[in-house]
C-alpha cells in the first residue's frame, strides 16, 4: 500500500498539477502605435493602429530555437489580446511587431519593436494576463504640429 501511494505521489500529482497549467492559457495585452513626431517614445501626438499585426514567440535560451509562435491583430485602440496555451518555462518569450496598416507608418522603431514577456506559472505571479510594453513604429515624416509637442517636454522651472 505504501509503495502504491508513493507511486501516485511521484507519478499522477505532477502530471495533475501540470495539466491544470496548461488549462488556464495566459492572456498576453500591449499596445501598438505610430510614433508620430519620431522621438522614440509616446506623446500626447501619439496614434495607435488598428489592424496592426503582432506575434509572441517562445524560444529556447540556449539555442535560440523556435519552440512556439502566435499572431494577433490590434483592435480599434490599437490594443492586441492573445492566448496563449503554453508555458515558456525558463526559456525566452518575447511580443514583436510584424506589421502595419499604415504604409506612412511602417518602419519598426528599433528599440520599441519587441517586448519581453514572461510566460511562466514557476515566478510567483498570480494572474493569467501578462501586459507587455507598447511597442512602435516611426511615422515616415513628423507631423507639423511635433515642434510644439516636443517643446512641452523642455519647460523647466528655472
Amino acid at each position: 500500500m505504501a509503495r502504491l501511494i508513493l507511486l501516485f505521489a511521484l507519478c499522477v500529482l505532477p502530471a495533475i498539477v501540470s495539466a491544470r497549467f496548461e488549462a488556464n492559457p495566459f492572456l498576453v495585452r500591449g499596445k501598438v502605435y505610430c510614433d508620430t513626431c519620431r522621438c522614440g517614445f509616446e506623446t500626447p501626438a501619439t496614434k495607435y493602429l488598428a489592424g496592426a499585426r503582432v506575434k509572441i514567440e517562445c524560444r529556447d535560451r540556449a539555442t535560440q530555437a523556435l519552440k512556439y509562435s502566435i499572431e494577433g491583430v490590434t483592435d480599434s485602440t490599437g490594443t492586441y489580446k492573445i492566448m496563449v496555451n503554453a508555458d515558456c518555462g525558463d526559456d525566452i518569450a518575447d511580443a514583436m511587431l510584424v506589421s502595419s496598416p499604415d504604409s506612412e507608418c511602417a518602419t519598426p522603431d528599433k528599440g520599441r519593436d519587441r517586448a519581453r514577456v514572461f510566460l511562466t506559472r514557476y515566478n510567483g505571479m498570480n494572474s493569467d494576463t501578462r501586459i507587455a510594453n507598447a511597442m512602435g513604429f516611426l511615422k515616415n515624416e513628423p507631423l507639423a504640429s511635433c515642434t510644439q509637442v516636443l517643446q512641452k517636454y523642455q519647460e523647466t522651472d528655472e
